[in-house]
């Protein structure tokens, strides 16, 4: 677990220092375009934060593979080289984009080589756990194609997250924090070696995200722009990838008898990994929904647009910091109850929990929906919005009614004193005025 922490803290202290050098550069480089309509902020602001974010995990990799124990994980192992590869291609994509704008099709294209240069080092799917049925074992192309599809996927769902000031860090870093626990309760509570990896993603990821988020808080001094979205979201995938279909549920040992009962007693282990992992729901959801409405409306699935959830949660009332913070909220809630309930399914607790949680986020969610009537001994203490107003007099509404109908009663054209016909009332210096300019 020490040598866990090192790689998180230095891979968190490289991209903090390098974001703000970043800054600059993007700056100079003119990686600052402007605002658009679907955008929240309201000053240009640079991009390429992916680029720190990028030499932290180098950095990451690099110190693990220098430590005693995660050396091994390179010596039995190269999905830590084939993340290594997908991530720069995926990157350099991405830094592309954030300075180009280059078409969607062609960054899904990139996603898609990506996927594939990590499969053909290794990082693929190879079986997949089946209730009732047992490890079903899976050819090349349809491993190929299932871990391309969960890359795309997972990539695109945190790419669409990402709208607010520091939203998609945060929202990754929750998710990667339940998944280290996951992987390392794999790792070291049954012994199997093949879920360090997953473990070692999981960690590095963290320190990506916990490293640029002090830039990226709202107000954002910087954003990660694509190179930085598509990155982590590759990252996350990986460690999905890695831990959910190389890993035999047999394995686990925890249930005597055959597979298939091994396998079916196992299922709430394995249902939080499985396409793309239940810790990045609220990305996917968005995902799907933005899909789908575009699809309805007849545009094309990449077109942006202002309908995705923190849209939405700023449309109903909400103000950015809090709708961040909700988000937040219903990731860690989704995220670590998938996790509460994997370690012991059986629990009623955990369901209880989460669902009087659930209805607390609810209420969260729908408070400015609600206007409740305060008592006047608490006017003071509660926002303005909460306030009741103070009755108007019916005298002073009926006087200031008559004084704007006499301000507003048109005069007809042609009368002394009037400037022009569309003019409403008279000003008394401009005879005058015209009375000296005549005798001049």
């Amino acid at each position: 677990m020490r040598e866990y922490l090192l790689t998180l803290c230095i891979t968190a202290a490289v991209t903090y220092l390098l974001t703000g050098p970043v800054r600059k550069f993007a700056i100079v480089a003119g990686a600052m375009p402007e605002i658009r309509a679907r955008d929240v902020h309201r000053e240009p602001t640079p991009r390429l934060g992916g680029i720190a974010m990028f030499f932290g995990l180098c950095a990451g990799l690099l110190v693990a593979d220098h430590l005693t124990n995660l050396s091994e994980v390179f010596e039995k192992s190269n999905e830590p080289r084939a993340l290594l590869s997908g991530a720069a291609l995926i990157w350099l994509i991405g830094v592309l984009d954030d300075k180009f704008e280059i078409d969607a099709l062609i960054k899904l294209g990139g996603q898609m080589i990506a996927a594939g240069v990590m499969v053909m080092q290794g990082l693929t799917i190879l079986w997949l756990p089946i209730p009732s049925v047992g490890s079903v074992a899976l050819t090349q192309w349809q491993g190929t194609l299932l871990t391309v599809a969960l890359v795309v996927i997972t990539i695109n769902a945190v790419n669409f997250v990402d709208g607010l000031d520091g939203l998609a860090a945060g929202m990754v870093c929750i998710a990667a924090a339940a998944f280290f626990l996951y992987a390392y309760r794999i790792w070291y509570s049954y012994g199997i070696e093949a879920a360090a990896p997953a473990t070692l993603f999981s960690a590095i990821l963290m320190g990506m995200c916990l490293g640029f988020l002090p830039h990226n808080m709202h107000p954002a001094r910087i954003f990660m722009g694509d190179s930085g979205s598509m990155l982590i979201g590759l990252v996350l995938a990986a460690g999905a990838i890695s831990i959910t279909g190389q890993i035999d549920p047999d394995a686990l040992k925890l249930f005597a008898g055959s597979e298939k009962a091994a396998v079916h007693q196992t299922v709430p282990v394995y249902i939080p990994l499985l396409l793309p992992l239940s810790i990045i729901a609220v990305p996917a959801a968005d995902l799907i929904s933005a899909i789908v409405r575009r699809t309805w409306r007849g545009q094309s699935p990449f077109a942006a647009d202002r309908g995705h959830l923190h849209h939405r949660l700023l449309e109903i009332g909400h103000s950015h910091s809090r709708a961040v913070w909700i988000m937040y909220f219903w990731s860690a809630l989704i995220a670590f109850g998938s996790l509460a309930y994997s370690v012991n399914s059986a629990s009623m607790w955990i369901v209880l929990g989460v669902v009087f949680l659930s209805a607390i986020g609810l209420v969260l969610l729908l408070l400015p929906r609600f206007t409740p009537r305060v008592p006047m001994w608490a006017q003071a203490i509660v926002p303005p919005r909460y306030r009741r107003r103070r009755p108007v007099v019916a005298e002073s509404v009926e006087s200031a009614e008559s004084v704007e109908v006499e301000q507003r009663t048109p005069v007809a054209a042609g009368v002394a004193g009037v400037n022009g016909a569309t003019a409403l009332r008279a000003r008394p210096h401009a005879p005058e005025r015209r009375k000296a300019e005549t005798s001049r």
